[in-house]
């Protein structure tokens, strides 16, 4: 036991015997909850996790013996947690709508009983070690929660409960290491948030990560396992851009971490999320999510942990064997938290105040993303996606850009696109992957081999449309010739049937796979057959006026994903459309010769 000494915002200096970096430490009257962070003989320097306000020097200050850590088992899909997961919902009914201090509450139920299932292949004497399945817990109808045991532990196995009902705090096996300790298993167990969860191995990431976006699938797709941010500035569509990916994504599990954003952004995603319906499964999406909430008025403190619990719980399903996305609005917030941390710390600022350290913060966490082996020889898989608020839309700020050395998939979203109310606002110019030849293998090999060439095509033909739109804006229309100005509109048909893409369009807020393909396939079709018959002499105002034209625009909010063929019937009225142009010209001109 010992005391406080200083308090300076979130950081209470203590004087505490015998307490190790990195260890929980409870002070004040009202057992606030917070971490060391330094050393300095016997006093500690703790960040302090809720609001310091009402603290006195010379209060109490106790070391817990622990890490932070988060409760790992049955019970976390469905909920809502806050920054150091605490759960939100038994916290209201605890304390109402304000979250009361030094409130102290288990992150999984204890009441809840659970039916566990023991894995049938193990006997009595078998040798496990850390990450083997000891049984199942059927968690949500959608996802069976698979009962590991802890990374650091191994042994004989001394007993192993029938199949039953349990609680989470009973014990369901017993395990004798090397050193004849036995080891009590429960449905659940801790893990420090800091420190990544082991593996056998990475493998190499080869199947995309599809969202259902067409800007992001196939113009710059993710793989699972993959890296991505996406950057933006305010009003651009970043926070729908990230819950498109949760409800879409075919990730098995999806974790949506809000660290620092308004409330009233956040309260939005916590009122919409358990009504969505999951289009894999037809369930409840809340069935295989997690929320963790943090928002800006909430200690700063939280926010910069609450990363960290995201993660380390997106990989305790990986260890599992699911794949499981995990969306973290935005990393810029749980920046600015590090950076005010370190100016009360006395640390040395760098690059506009924010810590020395922020690159290397930023690269450990990106770093926990990946493909991999689990301990228990299954495949799973994390992907990382954080959203990036650079202030005025500068991308050259320090977290954009230290961000975008990390990561492999950069969705820009830019003021311009949003301004002109075309969404998702991404833009092809600042916007790159890195997964693009590998993710060609699969598109090949599950929707066509042309994917590629298509892709290929359409960015040149969007840039060649930008170039000439400088061209446009100085010195006008009239300086482009017949070809260039089928350019624009060949792009602007591009943009509006492919690229543009509601979030409240019924039927076209997700696009398979093969209607993405389809429908770019169809675009650049209209433009390749516009361009050959451009010398026969035809106005171009003519081939932009086509009906056909229209109708490209408005085929991805006609026919869903499961209607293909129908999609594909454009390609005959296309060649028909086009071959009536062909010889209508091509008779004037016969008859003008």
């Amino acid at each position: 036991m010992g005391n406080i000494v200083q308090i300076n915002g979130p950081i209470v200096t203590v004087r505490l015997q015998g307490v190790h970096n990195g260890e929980q430490v409870r002070v004040g009257r009202l057992g606030l909850v917070g971490e060391v962070i330094s050393l300095d003989g016997n006093q500690a320097q703790v960040q302090v996790y809720e609001s310091t306000e009402s603290l006195s020097p010379g209060e109490s200050a106790q070391a817990l013996g622990h890490p932070l850590s988060v409760e790992l088992g049955p019970g976390l899909l469905g909920q809502i947690f806050d920054g150091v997961q605490r759960p939100l919902k038994a916290i209201r009914l605890q304390s109402g709508d304000q979250i009361a201090r030094g409130l102290e509450l288990p992150a999984l139920d204890r009441e809840q009983v659970w039916q566990f299932e023991p894995a049938s292949a193990l006997d009595i004497g078998t040798h496990v070690g850390g990450g083997t399945i000891i049984g199942t817990v059927q968690e949500t109808e959608t996802v069976v929660h698979r009962i590991l045991v802890p990374p650091a532990q191994s042994g004989e196995l001394l007993e192993h409960a029938p199949a039953g009902d349990y609680t989470v705090d009973q014990v369901i096996a017993r395990i004798r290491n090397s050193i004849g300790h036995v080891h009590k298993l429960k449905l659940f167990h801790r893990w420090p948030v800091r420190r990544p969860r082991p593996y056998r191995a990475r493998d190499h990431a080869a199947v995309p990560l599809m969202t259902g976006q067409r800007i992001l699938d196939t113009f710059f797709p993710l793989l699972k396992g993959g890296t991505g941010a996406v950057p933006g500035p305010f009003g651009a569509g970043k926070t729908i851009v990230q819950q498109q990916i949760a409800r879409w994504a075919n990730a098995d599990i999806v974790l949506y971490v809000g660290c620092g954003e308004r409330g009233n952004e956040l309260v939005e995603v916590l009122e919409s999320f358990p009504k969505l319906t999951d289009p894999h499964s037809g369930r409840s999406l809340m069935e295989r999510t997690l929320l963790v909430a943090n928002t800006s008025n909430m200690p700063v403190v939280a926010r910069e942990a609450s990363i960290y619990v995201g993660v380390t719980i997106a990989e305790y399903y990986r260890d599992q064997g699911y794949d499981v996305v995990m969306v973290a609005d935005s990393t810029s917030r749980w920046a600015e938290a590090l950076r005010e941390v370190a100016g009360r710390l006395g640390q040395m600022p760098v690059e506009e105040g924010y810590p020395a350290y922020l690159a290397s913060r930023l690269s450990a966490f990106y770093e926990r993303a990946g493909s991999v082996q689990t301990l228990a020889g299954n495949r799973g898989s994390v992907s990382l996606i954080g959203a990036v608020s650079p202030p005025g839309g500068d991308f050259s700020e320090p977290v954009t850009s230290h961000t975008k050395e990390m990561v492999r998939t950069f969705w820009a979203l830019t003021k311009e696109l949003a301004d002109a109310r075309h969404y998702p606002a991404v833009g092809w110019n600042d916007s790159f992957s890195g997964y693009v030849e590998t993710a060609a293998k699969w598109w090949a090999e599950h929707v066509d081999p042309a994917w590629a060439q298509r892709r290929a095509e359409a960015l040149a033909l969007l840039a060649e449309a930008d170039e000439l739109a400088r061209i446009v804006n100085l010195v006008g229309p009239e300086a482009l010739s017949p070809a260039q100005r089928w350019v624009l509109e060949g792009a602007g048909l591009l943009k509006e049937a492919v690229l543009q893409q509601s979030a409240l369009d019924k039927v076209d807020s997700y696009a398979s796979p093969r209607k993405q393909f389809i429908l770019l396939d169809l675009a650049l079709k209209i433009y390749h057959e516009g361009k050959d018959i451009l010398e026969l002499e035809v106005p171009v105002d003519h081939i932009a006026q086509l009906p056909l034209l229209a109708k490209m625009r408005r085929i991805k909010s006609v026919y869903s994903s499961d209607q293909t063929e129908e999609l594909r019937k454009l390609d005959q009225e296309i060649h028909e459309t086009f071959d009536r142009i062909r010889i209508e010209y091509a008779g004037v001109k016969e008859q003008t010769a």
